[in-house]
């Protein structure tokens, strides 16, 4: 099955019609035919059957043939992220943390960071295409960059924990996380969070945990908590 996705499509419509750019794919790209049945999601849960009543390389109409409401994960997983030195390492994440299941995302801003400046439209699409891949049919909300100060001091009431590398009383993420509990793990930059950054997240009520034995890098870090929360409820 090919998924396509689109957020203005709504359960309550029964034809939906697509952009030029939907349109031109579905036509020059997929060859699709009058007849033809197209899956698309709006990224809320909803998947569509739909048909296809007119193609045309500018404009294409579907019409409703069934819709399902997926059923939602009982817990959220927030990944808290420093952006990676190298982007394209930051995007590969994204892509698998999408397939293996997240809720949400943030990248923050830290005192060992060395990117700055991140491309959140890039990473959207990312997330989308991710998404469409694995025949999912909720999106992860992307949040716009924060600083560290910022974020961990908002209040959020959840499991909350910081993986670091210092050598600290820390316990591993997989005997810290409990069943069905929305959590927000904090994975630092290729230089680790700051003295000051785990202390503040302390204060904050965070949990130090470690990711294995292993020295990993930031983007295996948090695929490594991702995976972890999503074992645990397998």
């Amino acid at each position: 099955m090919q998924l396509f996705y689109n957020p203005n499509i709504s359960e309550n419509d029964s034809t939906f019609n697509f952009d030029k750019d939907e349109s031109r794919h579905i036509v020059k790209v997929l060859r699709k035919k009058i007849g033809d049945t197209l899956h698309i999601t709006n990224g809320r849960g909803w998947l569509f059957e739909a048909e296809l009543t007119l193609v045309e390389q500018k404009h294409c109409t579907v019409k409703i043939k069934s819709q399902q409401l997926q059923t939602k994960r009982e817990f959220k997983l927030h990944l808290a992220v420093a952006p990676t030195k190298m982007n394209d390492r930051y995007e590969w994440f994204l892509e698998k943390a999408t397939e293996i299941g997240i809720e949400e995302i943030t990248p923050i801003i830290c005192d060992n960071s060395e990117r700055k400046v991140v491309k959140l439209e890039r990473f959207e699409k990312i997330i989308q295409s991710a998404m469409k891949q694995s025949l999912q049919c909720y999106l992860p909300k992307l949040n716009a960059l924060m600083t560290f100060k910022d974020f961990v001091t908002q209040g959020v009431n959840v499991q909350k924990y910081i993986a670091h590398c210092e050598d600290t009383d820390r316990q591993s993420l997989k005997s810290e996380l409990k069943s069905n509990n929305d959590c927000l793990i904090l994975i630092g930059p290729e230089g680790d969070f700051s003295a000051q950054e785990i202390e503040t997240a302390l204060e904050q009520n965070f949990k130090p945990v470690m990711l294995g034995e292993t020295r990993l890098r930031t983007e295996t870090a948090a695929i490594v908590a991702c995976h972890s929360v999503a074992l645990m409820h397998e």
